[in-house]
């Protein structure tokens, strides 16, 4: 089933569809910083002895390699 046919899309569409421009700003905001979390847990996971500073490090080079260099 394509995603657009289920039912919770159809459900999160409506309710993005009723919040003010502000609030879907404000809830984009909330996804990125989910999605950097997530990733940064993921790669803790991952390197679980490397130091909290390689693990920055190792984020940023990562970062940097999804990056659009079309700015």
């Amino acid at each position: 089933m394509d995603i657009k046919q289920r039912p919770n899309h159809k459900r999160y569409l409506q309710l993005l569809r009723q919040m003010t421009p502000e609030e879907r700003l404000m809830k984009s905001f909330e996804l990125s910083d989910t999605a950097n979390a997530l990733f940064l847990q993921g790669l803790k996971n991952r390197f679980p002895k490397k130091s909290d500073t390689e693990i920055k490090m190792l984020y940023i080079e990562r970062l940097a390699k999804c990056h659009n260099r079309n700015y």
